[in-house]
């Protein structure tokens, strides 16, 4: 072993011992301890692979960024992932290169007006109109308002995995496939959810993910684009580094690249070097090089956290059925089996006020997070949009206005999930 790999080694070791000190410092005190709706869980194991990119001194995307892609890839059961900077990023980048695929004279994308921005934004962004439709009572895209909404303008459909509760994707895909519709499957939230025992984000024609240290896995920041389609990612990693057309690793040492044909390209009648040849309109949405080392170690940790996520899940849905006449959980479909994001409460009965109820939560150190946009028609930005509605949107109103959810990520304890129990208990009591 060389000098360098012992100093590395010596790294490591203290690296492991920062963290085995601060496990061993209880992390909950019952009122004073925030219980986070969200919470990046990783260790000693990360943090080094991300210091030994650091050392090795290269940050763009390289045998990390391809190794991440390709384990993303096993463990969704598709061919092609390509690694970007957020999964905002991933909507943009994934509609952008259908809509460069596919070439679709017609207009029209079907999403449900319960939204995150990332979702329905880039509908607008790329020169589509937003075709809004209601959801059902498990929070996804309403199946019914759905085929309500197919007509002769209509491109495809949009829409989450909401909170990670899977939408009802195989019917979903017969719908797209009697009327030549794409799909993008916005699965930012529900990396390790499943339905009829396929992994939710390997039904579409592409589909996202965002690795925010909220979600199942985290490099910091970050996101995914996923597909079987060949072509379609050629498109797609085009766009995320500027439109550049060479698709040569950029750490190649190779002085001809890769292809061995770097410099044999041709502009009008003189040689350009194919790395500065640009065929897309692109972006700048690669993320580092000491991500994808990070995102590495954190998918080997995904099947625990998903066990962990659907154990507090459990536990709550459990507990929480005693206050069965203030607050509901959204349905599951049968065929489903999610890994929530969050857990989504739904106030069902009209004399408990909602503020009232978080103000008094978040005074107990509980967070709390409305669900995202609500019906996002009625937030500020969004008023004056083009788009078209069809049927009522009565659930993503009365969703809007009555519900919100807290964490269940795996840095939830059962004693912090009790003292959450309890502090319902308190405030129900109080509205008798």
């Amino acid at each position: 072993m060389n000098t360098i790999e012992k100093k590395k080694r010596r790294i490591h070791k203290s690296i492991e011992k920062i963290f085995k000190n601060r496990n061993s410092i209880p992390n909950f005190i019952a009122g004073e301890t925030q219980i986070s709706t969200g919470l990046a869980v990783y260790d000693h194991l990360e943090i080094n692979a991300v210091i030994d990119t650091l050392l090795d001194g290269w940050f763009g995307l390289a045998e990390k960024g391809d190794e991440f892609e390709k384990a993303l890839s096993r463990y969704l059961s598709v061919e092609h992932t390509v690694f970007v900077n957020s999964g905002s990023s991933a909507n943009l980048l994934a509609l952008d290169a259908v809509k460069q695929l596919k070439n679709p004279e017609k207009k029209e994308i079907i999403t449900p007006a319960l939204a995150f921005p990332a979702t329905f934004n880039p509908i607008v962004q790329l020169g589509f109109k937003p075709a809004v439709v209601d959801v059902d009572n498990t929070l996804n895209i309403s199946l019914e308002q759905l085929l309500s909404a197919v007509n002769e303008n209509t491109a495809g459909i949009m829409f989450t995995h909401c909170m990670g509760n899977p939408a009802k994707i195989d019917e979903i895909c017969e719908i797209a496939e009697k009327h030549d519709l794409f799909i993008i499957e916005d699965t930012c939230g529900a990396l390790g959810s499943f339905y009829n025992d396929k992994p939710c984000g390997s039904f579409g024609t592409a589909s996202t993910y965002s690795f925010y240290p909220a979600h199942g896995i985290t490099t910091g920041e970050g996101g995914a684009v996923a597909t079987n389609d060949q072509e379609l990612d050629m498109i797609i990693r085009k766009l995320r580094d500027w439109g550049r057309d060479c698709r040569c690793k950029s750490n190649a040492l190779d002085i001809d690249g890769e292809c061995n044909n770097r410099f044999n390209y041709r502009i009008d009648n003189f040689y350009y070097d194919h790395r500065y040849v640009f065929s897309q309109l692109g972006y700048n949405m690669k993320p580092l090089e000491l991500q994808a080392a990070m995102g590495i170690e954190q998918l080997k940790k995904l099947d625990a956290f998903n066990k962990q996520r659907k154990k507090n899940f459990n536990l709550y849905k459990q507990e929480l059925s005693q206050f069965k006449d203030f607050i509901e959980l959204p349905e599951i479909y049968e065929q489903a089996d999610p890994v929530f994001f969050g857990l989504p409460i739904i106030i069902n009965n009209p004399n408990i006020d909602r503020r009232d109820l978080l103000i008094f939560l978040n005074r107990k150190k509980i967070a709390t997070r409305l669900l995202f946009a609500g019906n996002i028609l009625k937030q500020p930005g969004y008023r004056d949009i083009e788009c078209s509605v069809y049927g009522n949107l009565s659930v993503s109103d009365k969703i809007m206005k009555d519900c919100f959810w807290i964490g269940i990520h795996p840095g939830i304890t059962e004693e912090m999930i009790s003292y959450v129990i309890n502090a319902f208990r308190e405030y129900f009591s109080s509205q008798v």
